[in-house]
């Protein structure tokens, strides 16, 4: 049995927990840790059968019967925590971002190197059952050579701004899981981002110099074309899809819904709402991703999702945010050679 620590027991920590004590059956949560600890907290903790609550991130990295490290904290705390950790001889999760600052993450990277742990970053979506499909089905050549990557990734309701004001923009909060995805579909990096954005859906965003709307074409080195069409606010729910179109043929994912229910009746055919929420819709990919992580460090293999997946989405978020500042396209290299950063190796 791994013993794990959560740092930061907010929302995704919450969830974490909740999968890993229910179901991952190699590994049991410890103890969490937050600043922000509470008694309410500590109850959730306990209901789950975590006994160990603080708000003491050092005591829980120093922990020597923890294997591992779940960092669920701020994103501003991701990249030192994760550096401590690795100093600390655990094995780390880390959400994503790793760091806005792509120096950062390549210190967190030459750290977690050094230090000879297991490194996996939080992309939940390329566990989730319907994109592991349409990846298969890509890998194993049934759509021949990819020509088009798109991906619909919409929420049900925009957040709160004092939400807005902190979540380091639309593009890396959100969009950043769509980098990862077209990359993970395509089996290829991607060289150009051309981006538009506006604030469609609450303009008191765009005071706040965001977005909340984004169309983003992306061409790949095997010489695909992607597009990521986003927006915090779809009135009918979760929108998560994607395709991958070939010289083949074409491989979708639809909707997940709460039945497949279709209903035809003299006034037209029905089916139902996609799922509401990202709980929902995702809590079984948040338990096959640590299933992922602890597999890897038991057999001593590489992660699924390593520190250089988590550099590259960072890095076309930012390749993005300039695309659509300046209103052209911007090549991977250019946003590479302004950032200071070479080809990283996991």
């Amino acid at each position: 049995m791994l013993n794990i620590g959560i740092i930061g027991f907010g929302r995704i920590g919450k969830v974490h927990a909740r999968s890993i004590q229910t179901r991952v059956e190699d590994a049991c949560v410890l103890r969490v840790c937050d600043p922000f600890m509470n008694p309410e907290m500590e109850a959730e903790a306990r209901k789950l059968g975590i006994m160990e609550c603080g708000r003491d991130t050092q005591e829980l990295i120093q922990d020597p019967r923890l294997d591992a490290v779940l960092i669920c904290s701020s994103t501003h705390t991701h990249a030192a925590l994760s550096m401590e950790a690795a100093k600390a001889g655990k094995h780390i999760f880390c959400e994503k971002p790793i760091d806005p600052d792509p120096k950062r993450i390549v210190e967190v990277i030459t750290a977690v190197k050094q230090a000879g742990v297991h490194f996996q970053v939080g992309f939940n979506r390329r566990f989730d059952h319907n994109f592991k499909a349409l990846r298969q089905a890509v890998e194993q050549g049934r759509i021949g050579d990819p020509h088009f990557i798109t991906v619909v990734s919409r929420d049900p309701e925009a957040p709160s701004l004092d939400y807005v004001k902190v979540s380091g923009g639309m593009l890396m909060d959100m969009t950043i899981h769509d980098f990862d995805m077209v990359r993970y579909l395509s089996g290829s990096e991607v060289t150009e981002v051309y981006a538009a954005g506006a604030a469609l859906v609450n303009p008191r965003i765009q005071e706040l110099g965001d977005i909340d709307s984004a169309q983003i074409t992306l061409r790949f080195e095997n010489g695909a074309i992607g597009c990521i069409s986003n927006s915090r606010r779809a009135a009918y729910g979760y929108d998560q899809r994607a395709e991958v179109f070939g010289s083949k043929g074409s491989a979708a994912t639809q909707n997940d819904t709460a039945s497949t229910l279709i209903l035809s009746d003299e006034q037209g055919i029905q089916s139902e709402k996609p799922l509401y929420f990202f709980l929902e819709r995702y809590m079984q990919s948040f338990a096959e991703e640590i299933i992922s992580f602890t597999r890897a460090i038991r057999e001593n293999k590489p992660t699924a999702v390593g520190g250089v997946d988590g550099l590259i989405p960072v890095l076309m978020a930012k390749a993005a945010a300039k695309s659509m500042h300046e209103h052209r396209p911007v090549t991977m290299a250019e946003i590479k050679q302004e950032e200071g950063i070479e080809d990283v190796e996991s």
